[in-house]
């Protein structure tokens, strides 16, 4: 290598560094920007026949936020709202404090004044809570910058998404053929973790969910959001809380109901996983449970809430393309050789 492959070379790195440190602050959403426009590109380049890219990007952008942002909104609402009644449905009388005290005095032989203490405490949180406000909406503009970037970005990956691709193949120093398995072997694993992963948990988390609504379980929507992120770990899924609201039910005296939640639970969230699953992972690449597993729980610790998408995918990435290195690492050393 000469100085001035290595210079170039190494402004290519430092660049490389900077500009990583530009995404890393606004990473989840960027992330999301780039899941969306793999999935909306095929839409694109269909529409790209009919209208100019720029009305399909646009057209584009706008069903992502109708069918992909508001409904994460309006999810999230519901869960903050069961969250917010799970915490109000804690009764102070409940705890009995004159009983506690009465105790406590039995016991130790000094009068404690619980309520007196709770207040100061409260008084305390109060104070931190105050301190907090700035931290929160600096937390909540973060949020809405970030979400101007993801669209933003969205946007721009769908209109010039083609050209994007192009520009790849062509920096990329690999034959057409190999490049075409690569991106093909990438694409079939991108697909099987969306739709034999993500999509296969997301219809049985909302299909035991039902169950809950129908059953009069508290909370149902903190419950259902539950389900479907715990559908996504292999041999984990949805009977980790359908199967304490069977317990539930028992207890407060719903025999019937509790006979019905497991009866359908079992049936129709069972054979949503027997048969959906099988259906469509077979029209992709199959990826291992473990793999799928390990990505997973990887990822959450790795890339945040985006992880439970790009875990899997890293790691069938890893497994795709050392299967390409395999099948053309011989072609492509003796065409080395050759040059």
């Amino acid at each position: 290598m000469n100085l001035s492959k290595g210079y170039l070379l190494a402004l290519v790195g430092i660049f490389a560094y900077l500009s990583l440190q530009l995404v890393l602050p606004f990473l989840q959403y960027v992330l999301g920007a780039l899941l969306i426009a793999f999935i909306l590109f095929p839409l694109q380049v269909r529409l790209e026949n009919y209208v100019s890219p720029t009305v399909a990007a646009f057209a584009l952008l706008v069903l992502a936020i109708v069918g992909f942002i508001v409904p994460f909104v309006v999810v999230a609402t519901a869960i903050a709202g069961d969250v917010a009644r799970l915490l109000q449905g804690i009764d102070p009388e409940a705890l009995q404090l004159a009983e506690i005290e009465r105790l406590i005095a039995e016991e130790t032989g000094r009068e404690v004044d619980l309520a007196e203490q709770l207040t100061g405490s409260a008084e305390q949180i109060g104070t931190i809570l105050l301190d907090q406000t700035t931290t929160w909406f600096s937390a909540a503009t973060h949020a809405l910058v970030g979400l101007g970037v993801m669209l933003f970005l969205l946007y721009y990956l769908l209109k010039d998404g083609t050209r994007l691709m192009g520009w790849i193949r062509t920096v990329t120093p690999l034959p057409d053929d190999v490049q075409n398995d690569l991106y093909s072997e990438l694409s079939e694993v991108m697909w099987a973790v969306l739709a034999g992963h993500v999509l296969i948990a997301l219809i049985q988390g909302v299909i035991a969910g039902f169950g809950l609504f129908a059953t009069g379980i508290p909370n149902a929507a903190f419950w259902t959001f539950i389900m479907v992120i715990l559908s996504l770990i292999p041999l984990v899924g949805a009977p980790l809380v359908w199967l304490p609201a069977v317990g539930y039910l028992l207890v407060i005296g719903e025999p019937l109901l509790a006979l019905a939640l497991a009866v359908y639970s079992t049936i129709v969230v069972g054979i949503s996983d027997d048969y959906l699953r099988p259906i469509v992972v077979d029209r992709y690449a199959q990826i291992s449970p473990a793999v799928i597993m390990l990505g997973v729980l990887g990822g959450i610790y790795g890339f945040g809430i985006m992880g439970l998408f790009f875990g899997p995918v890293i790691a069938g990435a890893l497994i795709a393309t050392v299967n390409v290195v395999d099948d053309n690492y011989d072609r492509l050393e003796n065409e080395s050789d050759t040059i």
